[in-house]
């Protein structure tokens, strides 16, 4: 299920990317370059090139290039 990034709460999305930043290459710790990818981020999901997912089974939450889904 996709969740639109402009339904969340602020400090949820801004939560959420991070983490998907961290868990996605680790920075070792460099707040501008993280907060560098965190808007990099920001910027995909704006221009939808990325989207946030939900995945009821694990019920987990993750962020994907929109051309990787199969609609």
């Amino acid at each position: 299920m996709i969740i639109p990034f402009n339904q969340l709460h602020e400090t949820t999305l801004q939560n959420l990317i991070e983490e998907f930043v961290i868990r996605e290459d680790d920075n070792n710790g460099d707040i501008p370059l993280l907060q560098q990818r965190v808007d990099a981020v920001m910027n995909q999901l704006l221009l939808t090139k990325m989207v946030i997912v939900y995945d009821e089974i694990t019920e987990t939450t993750n962020i994907v290039p929109t051309k990787s889904l199969s609609i």
